[in-house]
């Protein structure tokens, strides 16, 4: 086959393939593949450009052996670390064996099971930290303390709390399975959401007085309608406004505003915005971007301090995707924040 039509045909596949032939050149590649591989490659020996060793062996045994494999090759620089797949197949042309490289990208994949291990590992910690207290006290309760009131009565009591760490953290798990399982169904139901969150401040009324904060609602002089899952917008707001509360300054207030927009660019369309606003501590803008991720802390002593499980906002975040809604976070530190919802208005 000539040069030519060798070159055409490589560039009508989209995925990246390079031609090496029995000289072991890199005689011809796509786009797609000098993207990966660098404009200068052709015409050079492919160990002088794929510097990966189980690559190297898996190009060899096909030029060698006529054997075809797969390798993994990671390349694209610190901006862009691509991994791929690449399978090797042996080709046969005028007598002479080469082999041709198809790079498949895997990045995706890669970074999900990255994300899946790193999860599995956080909930691992998370568990074992109250449970190796549960077996702590046991054990003494058997032993040391079998007759002390005292000491019984108070760690009865720490082992209640941590009992109750992990029950919230079990419930947190199922809670964002359910509405990551869910996202994709976007929720009909119309939800008067001044109602929906005057309910909510009343149910943390407790909780505020305790901690000295007052709740105040603005811009809610009638009903104002979007179409969603009650039950979900009611945790979505329940966990704002009890953050607000809990990292509010006591004797300051947490305000909930809502803002009919017109129009929203994000969401092209009109659009009611809820913001909830603490006159807390505020949060360094570097740790904004990661406050959705799941078990992300800024702070993890004073959050299990609180009964936080590290997984509210990711709740948050999921179900005002499935809402079809956007989130936003502004905060700065000795300037409190403000945790935006923005949905679509019915």
């Amino acid at each position: 086959m000539d040069a030519t039509r060798l070159d055409s045909l490589l560039a009508a596949v989209p995925l990246p393939l390079v031609l090496i032939d029995a000289e072991a050149r890199l005689m011809a590649a796509n786009r797609a593949a000098l993207a990966i591989l660098g404009e200068a490659m052709l015409g050079r020996h492919f160990g002088l450009t794929i510097r990966q060793p189980a690559l190297l062996a898996a190009i060899e045994a096909g030029l060698r052996q006529g054997q075809a494999g797969q390798a993994r090759y990671g390349g694209g620089g610190a901006a862009h670390e691509a991994s791929y797949l690449v399978s090797v197949t042996p080709v046969a042309g005028d007598g002479q064996q080469g082999v041709l490289c198809a790079f498949q990208d895997i990045t995706e994949q890669e970074q999900i099971g990255q994300l899946r291990r790193d999860f599995v590992a956080n909930v691992s910690h998370e568990l074992r930290t109250p449970l190796t207290a549960l077996v702590g006290f046991i054990e003494t309760l058997k032993g040391a303390a079998r007759d002390d009131a005292v000491a019984r009565a108070r760690f009865l009591d720490i082992m209640e709390r941590e009992a109750g760490r992990m029950n919230r953290l079990v419930h947190d798990l199922l809670q964002l399975s359910k509405v990551e399982a869910e996202e994709r169904l976007r929720p009909t139901e119309a939800v008067d959401l001044v109602a929906l969150i005057k309910a909510v401040a009343a149910s943390l009324r407790p909780l505020a007085e305790s901690a000295g904060v007052g709740v105040e609602i603005t811009g809610a002089d009638g009903p104002l309608s979007v179409a969603g899952d009650p039950d979900q917008l009611t945790q979505v707001f329940q966990n704002l406004i009890e953050n607000a509360v809990k990292y509010g300054h006591p004797g300051k207030l947490v305000t909930v505003a809502f803002t009919p927009l017109a129009r929203d660019a994000g969401l092209r369309g009109q659009a009611l915005r809820v913001d909830v606003i603490d006159r807390g501590e505020g949060i360094d803008p570097q740790h904004l971007p990661r406050l959705t991720e799941r078990f992300y802390r800024v702070d993890s002593h004073r959050s299990r301090e609180m009964g936080g499980t590290g997984l509210g906002l990711a709740i948050v975040k999921h179900i005002v995707n499935r809402h079809r809604g956007r989130l936003a976070i502004a905060s700065a530190p000795g300037q409190g924040s403000t945790f935006s919802v923005i949905l679509p208005a019915r």
